[in-house]
């Protein structure tokens, strides 16, 4: 009963059609665009802005909890409470960053879904203060991480003024590359 079934699949199954090309498609024009030519440029002038004036201290200080290390370091490790646990909500690092980067902040592999944050772990150092720093440093890494992936940088320009000439005449590109 399952091979009448199978064959009468394999005859009705059509390979998939590819498109035709058109020359003049719209992807065919998009690479003659500057990159950041259908991006807001209200927005990215604003990420741009707030990146020349970041500065970690603007940062929110985030919930500290220390828990017991793991690994190596014998009885200190079994005692002491050395592993720095920070906790940053996302409500209130978005009150203080652009807009264009807040859909990527809980793309971030440092994301908790359960509580809305982004959660930072630091047990490389003996001391608390600096487990805690470390977590801190983790954080202005990757929201400036999470910057450089969604604001490309500013278009030099020249390159806006070689993209306007194609625009212009892409018939006069081509001839000019035959020479």
């Amino acid at each position: 009963m399952l091979q009448p079934r199978i064959a009468r699949a394999l005859r009705s199954w059509k390979p998939p059609q590819a498109p035709l090309s058109n020359p003049l498609s719209p992807r065919r024009f998009k690479r003659y665009q500057a990159f950041e030519a259908e991006l807001d440029k209200d927005a990215l002038a604003e990420a741009r802005a707030w990146y020349r004036s970041f500065s970690p201290a603007q940062l929110p200080k985030g919930n500290i909890t220390y828990a017991r290390s793991s690994g190596p370091g014998g009885q200190h490790v079994n005692k002491t409470e050395t592993k720095a646990i920070t906790v940053y909500p996302v409500n209130e690092l978005l009150s203080m960053l652009p807009k264009s980067i807040h859909s990527s902040i809980r793309k971030s592999k440092y994301y908790t879904a359960n509580s809305d944050s982004l959660t930072f772990q630091a047990q490389t150092s003996r001391s608390r203060d600096a487990n805690a720093d470390d977590n801190r440093k983790k954080l202005v890494e990757e929201v400036t991480r999470i910057y450089h992936e969604a604001t490309p940088a500013e278009t030099s320009e020249e390159k806006k003024k070689k993209h306007e000439d194609m625009l212009v005449s892409p018939a006069n590109a081509w001839t000019d590359y035959k020479q």
